[in-house]
């Protein structure tokens, strides 16, 4: 498989009110570097998976409406534990719709995988991801 990956990252708050938490049952912020990876089987004629600039705008509009916000008050997160993974599916989804609205471009039909990591720390990361 072939990939293209692209990095962003948001600035939330939130609280996940879960026992297992401990401390971060309370309200607390996080920063979040976000990496995009789209996968194809093959690259078009131009040598490419996914149009890099394409992938950057769309990771860029996906996680905008996330950057400054307390996703406990978001449609998006009611009834869910906003960790780590959530999020990243969240994003996911997004991404996965942006692909099926073709907006990656000409060769977005070609994509058929996506992963979303979201890096908590340098020692500490998640993802999601999945075969479109």
């Amino acid at each position: 498989m072939f990939a293209v990956e692209v990095r962003d990252h948001i600035m939330i708050a939130h609280s996940l009110p879960r026992p297992v938490f401990g401390p971060a049952q309370a309200t607390h912020g996080a920063t979040f570097v976000v990496d995009a990876a789209f996968f194809t089987a093959d690259v078009d004629e131009d040598g490419l998976a996914v149009d890099i600039g394409a992938a950057t705008t769309v990771l860029g509009e996906v996680v905008k409406p996330l950057n400054y916000q307390n996703l406990d008050n978001l449609d998006a997160f009611k009834g869910k534990v906003s960790t780590t993974e959530v999020i990243a599916k969240h994003i996911f989804d997004e991404l996965k719709k942006a692909v099926g609205e073709k907006r990656l471009g000409p060769g977005s039909h070609r994509i058929a995988k996506i992963r979303v990591t979201l890096h908590e720390s340098h020692v500490a990361r998640g993802w999601y991801e999945a075969e479109l």
